[in-house]
């Protein structure tokens, strides 16, 4: 069945994570063109299950949205802080690729962040997609040496107050939502990979 274009974006717009979203993020991370292009291997369900549940929904310095595109789950957009820095990442299922879903979710999830920079994300080089939306979304590379160069300071003023400038507003996210245009999948796996690889990128404002 042909998917209705999104070119627009009024139908992108961010939830918090259902438990029942975990496994339709299960079967989005399996997909072998997926693992490819992200150049991360799929875990299986039980190890992907005990990442989600006993990691990443309870660090308390992770962020973790739902994207939801046209009224089903797309995919997930995660911030957390890790080796000083915060970073950001998401996951978007393959039946969404190349509809600007990916640009329209960071997005929305960079405006309910607003205050929290610098923030960090991690490509794989041949994931040309997802560097398109990092840059659409105004980040910039990075020589890795300045990456590591960051300080805890950075990141314990990015974690300062997470709660509270985080909107869940739905609402409020499907207004914020603005028009893009690309082919992606993942940027930063935050899901599934713990030391950053590969190509590193900012956004200082």
């Amino acid at each position: 069945m042909t998917r209705p274009s999104l070119s627009d974006h009024q139908n992108v717009s961010l939830r918090d994570v259902d438990e029942r979203d975990l496994d339709i993020f299960f079967e989005h991370q399996r997909d072998p063109e997926a693992t490819r292009v992200a150049d991360f291997p799929a875990r299986e369900r039980d190890a992907f299950m005990t990442h989600w549940k006993e990691k990443v929904l309870v660090d308390p310095t992770s962020l973790v949205q739902t994207i939801v595109a046209g009224g089903e789950v797309a995919g997930n957009v995660v911030s957390w802080v890790g080796s000083g820095q915060r970073m950001v990442g998401y996951w978007i299922g393959r039946d969404y690729w190349g509809r600007g879903i990916a640009s329209a979710g960071l997005a929305l999830f960079l405006r309910h962040v607003a205050r929290m920079r610098p923030l960090y994300a991690e490509v794989f080089p041949g994931n040309l997609g997802s560097i398109r939306v990092l840059e659409k979304c105004g980040f910039r590379r990075l020589p890795r040496q300045d990456a590591t160069n960051a300080t805890n300071r950075n990141a314990a003023k990015a974690t300062e107050g997470a709660d509270a400038l985080f909107t869940k507003d739905t609402e409020s996210a499907k207004t914020a939502s603005r028009t893009t245009s690309t082919t992606s999948t993942t940027s930063t796996t935050s899901t599934t990979r713990e030391e950053p690889e590969g190509l590193l990128f900012v956004l200082d404002a």
